[in-house]
């Protein structure tokens, strides 16, 4: 069966920083795009960020210079790399990858930003 295991979410305070990993169980994923989205209560799942897989990257205008997005291809890991949180970046962020057969989403991992 082929996962996605999200992990690294937590508290912290405003200003600080969390760094997501994403693990994949197949290669296969090495050779598509992988992508970051994040779902806050009450509103619709968003995407965040996203990588293909020769490294190319686009952000949501929400978090373009703060988040980074990359990738270890011999790991099949996705990292997210979150600085200078706010209050408005909590929520749960997921993994997710889409081949030409069906898409796979991780279990997701709680990020609260809050003092």
């Amino acid at each position: 069966q082929v996962q996605l295991v999200e992990s690294g979410g937590g508290l912290v305070q405003p200003g600080g920083s969390l760094r997501l990993s994403c693990g994949a169980s197949s290669r296969i994923f090495s050779f598509y795009a992988m992508r970051w989205y994040r779902q806050a209560p009450g509103k619709q799942r968003e995407l965040v960020a996203s990588i293909t897989s020769g490294g190319s990257t686009n952000y949501a205008d929400s978090v373009k210079g703060r988040f980074t997005i990359s990738r270890d291809n011999v790991k099949n890991t996705v990292y997210l790399q979150m600085n200078t949180l706010k209050p408005e970046d909590t929520a749960v962020y997921y993994c997710n990858v889409e081949t030409p057969v069906r898409g796979y989403w991780g279990q997701g991992t709680q990020v609260t930003v809050s003092s």
